[in-house]
C-alpha cells in the first residue's frame, strides 16, 4: 500500500487533524462512509489498519487528497481546534480567522520541507506571568526584550519585520472579519505565529503585533485571539495590552521626545499629538493612552479630544505632509497568496517538485489563479513587497 512506510498512528492522527479541519464530528465522518465511529476512532489512534477505498472515502468526506494526506513533507498542524475551543459557536470570524492561519502556516512549512528549507528562529525566554502588577512586569520584560533585540530606546520603525526577521516568527497580513484584530499560535511543527487583519489601519495593526507579541513572551503555547471589543479583559490581556505599549512607546523615550516636542508651550495639542505618534509610529489614541499612563498629560486627555472633533486624518496629513507612510502590507495583502509562499511555490513548481494540482490545493487556490501567481514572479511583471 502507498502509506505502508508512514506510521499507523501518525497517519490516524494526520485524519484526525483533517476532520477538525473540516469541521467534521468523528459520528458524521463514520456514516458518511458506512463504517462504525469506534472504528474510526481507532483508526485515528493508529489501532485499526486503514483500507484503501476507506482513505479515499474520509479524503473526499474531508474535502482533501489522498496525495496531500499521504506527502512524506505534507505537515498538518492542529490549530483550528485550540481556537474553537477559545471561541464561542457565534464567533465565525475568529474561526475563519483561525483556519486561514492554519492553511498559511500549514503550506509555507510544506514548501519549505520540500524544498529542504530550514528556517532559524530566534527565539526570546519565555516570561510566565507572575504574581503582582502584570502591568509593571510587562514594562520590565518589555524593555529586556528591547535591549535583547538591540533597540535600545529607539522607535521601532517595522515590527513585522522585527517580529518575521529577527525572531523567526512566521507573519500575515491578510483580510479577515473586521471583529478580529489579530491571531497568534505556537505549535511545534510551526513555530510561533502570527495573523494581522490587513483591513485595519496600519497603526492599528502594528499595536495589534506588539499585543500578540505579549503573548508569546509570557505564554506562547496558549493560542490567543485580540478582538476588536469583548467584555472584561483577563490578567494575560492586560499584560498583553500593557506589553504592547510598552515595547512600542517606552517611556524614557517617550518623555525625552515629549520634552523636546512640547518645549515652550503650556498646553498639549493636536500637532504635538500628531508629530510624537509619528515618531513612534502608533495610533493617536495609543500615544495619547501612553501620556496618561506616564503622567504626561491628565487622565481623560484623550476622551477630551474626542468629545472635542478628535484628531482627524485631515490634520495629520497637514501636520505631516509627504512623511505620512505608506502601507505596503496592506496593499500586498490583496493578492492571492503572500509574497513568500508565492515565491515557494514558484521554486516548488520549477524545479519539478510539486505539480499545479499540488501547489493549487496545497495553497487554496484555483489552477487560473496559480497560474497567475506563478506567472508574476516568473516574469517579474509585477512589483512585490518585502513581506505579508
Amino acid at each position: 500500500m502507498p502509506w505502508e512506510g508512514l506510521n499507523p498512528a501518525d497517519l490516524g492522527s494526520r485524519l484526525r487533524i483533517a476532520r477538525e479541519a473540516a469541521g467534521i464530528t468523528q459520528a458524521a465522518a463514520a456514516k458518511r462512509i458506512d463504517i462504525a465511529r469506534t472504528t474510526l476512532v481507532a483508526i485515528e489512534q493508529g489501532r485499526r489498519r486503514l483500507k484503501t477505498n476507506e482513505l479515499q472515502q474520509l479524503a473526499r468526506v474531508y474535502g482533501t487528497s489522498v496525495n496531500a494526506l499521504l506527502r512524506r513533507e505534507a505537515v498538518f498542524v492542529d490549530i483550528v481546534p485550540q481556537f474553537r475551543k477559545l471561541s464561542s459557536s457565534g464567533e465565525v470570524d475568529a474561526i475563519k480567522a483561525a483556519q486561514l492561519l492554519s492553511d498559511l502556516a500549514r503550506a509555507e512549512v510544506e514548501l519549505e520541507n520540500v524544498l529542504s528549507i530550514v528556517r532559524v528562529h530566534n527565539y526570546p525566554p519565555e516570561r510566565p506571568l507572575l504574581a503582582g502588577s502584570e502591568c509593571g512586569q510587562a514594562e520590565q520584560d518589555a524593555a529586556e526584550l528591547r535591549q535583547w533585540l538591540g533597540l535600545g530606546s529607539a522607535p521601532v520603525r517595522d515590527i513585522v519585520a522585527i517580529l518575521e526577521l529577527d525572531l523567526g516568527i512566521r507573519m500575515y497580513v491578510r483580510p479577515i472579519g473586521s471583529a478580529v484584530s489579530g491571531l497568534f499560535s505556537f505549535h511545534e511543527s510551526v513555530g510561533a505565529c502570527i495573523l494581522l487583519n490587513a483591513n485595519h489601519p496600519l497603526e492599528r495593526r502594528v499595536q495589534t503585533a506588539a499585543h500578540e507579541l505579549g503573548h508569546f513572551v509570557s505564554n506562547r503555547h496558549q493560542v490567543g485571539v485580540l478582538r476588536s471589543a469583548g467584555p472584561g479583559k483577563s490578567r494575560e490581556e492586560r499584560y498583553a495590552d500593557a506589553f504592547g505599549r510598552a515595547f512600542l512607546t517606552p517611556a524614557r523615550a517617550v518623555k525625552q521626545r515629549f520634552s523636546e516636542i512640547t518645549a515652550g508651550s503650556s498646553q498639549l495639542t493636536r500637532r504635538h499629538i500628531i508629530l510624537l505618534a509619528h515618531a513612534f509610529g502608533v495610533s493617536r489614541e495609543a500615544l495619547v493612552r501612553r501620556l496618561e499612563d506616564l503622567g504626561l498629560t491628565k487622565p481623560g486627555s484623550w476622551d477630551w479630544f474626542t468629545v472635542n472633533g478628535g484628531i482627524t486624518n485631515v490634520q495629520a496629513q497637514q501636520v505631516l505632509g509627504d512623511l505620512v507612510p505608506f502601507d505596503t502590507q496592506a496593499a500586498g495583502a490583496s493578492r492571492p497568496t503572500t509574497l513568500r509562499l508565492s515565491l515557494l511555490a514558484e521554486q516548488a513548481w520549477q524545479r519539478g517538485l510539486l505539480s499545479e494540482g499540488q501547489l493549487a490545493q496545497l495553497l487554496c487556490l484555483g489552477r487560473v489563479e496559480l497560474r497567475t501567481v506563478l506567472d508574476e514572479i516568473e516574469t517579474g511583471g509585477t512589483e512585490l513587497d518585502g513581506r505579508s
